[in-house]
């Protein structure tokens, strides 16, 4: 199972800055911010699913099966998110971020300014999405 292993590529040569983050100070105080919004947004989209209003049987009864699923599903995915980016900065603090919990190199630059959250670099990923 891939997702248990670290993946060792010993044909790639690992450089002697490979253990330090590739990360300025002021992108990750950047990418910090980021993920604090984030976690804001699907923290009130979690509480917004939540207060759609139980009435009376009657109500429940007129909404359909499908927008209630799609509610569920939405939850899900929006609590999903949230434990992912409270992972991220989980590993802020302790001072982990950054890197790839497969192979333990950094993950470049650019996929965290696309996904703050990423816990894979690109190749991994793959590799991870490969054995679904």
């Amino acid at each position: 199972m891939v997702n248990n292993q670290i993946i060792d590529d010993r044909d790639t040569p690992v450089s002697p800055m490979a253990s330090l983050s590739p990360l300025s100070p002021e992108d990750l105080a950047a990418l910090q911010e980021n993920l604090r919004e984030q976690r804001l947004f699907r923290e009130d989209q979690l509480r917004q699913i939540a207060a759609v209003p139980s009435r009376t049987d009657a109500l429940i009864q007129r909404r359909s099966a499908a927008q209630t699923e799609v509610r569920v599903k939405l939850a899900a995915s929006a609590r999903m998110v949230l434990a992912d980016v409270e992972a991220a900065l989980d590993r802020m603090a302790e001072g982990r971020y950054g890197r790839c919990h497969l192979c333990r190199r950094p993950i470049d630059r650019e996929r965290l300014m696309i996904v703050p959250q990423a816990r894979y670099c690109a190749r991994c990923q793959q590799v991870r999405e490969a054995g679904r």
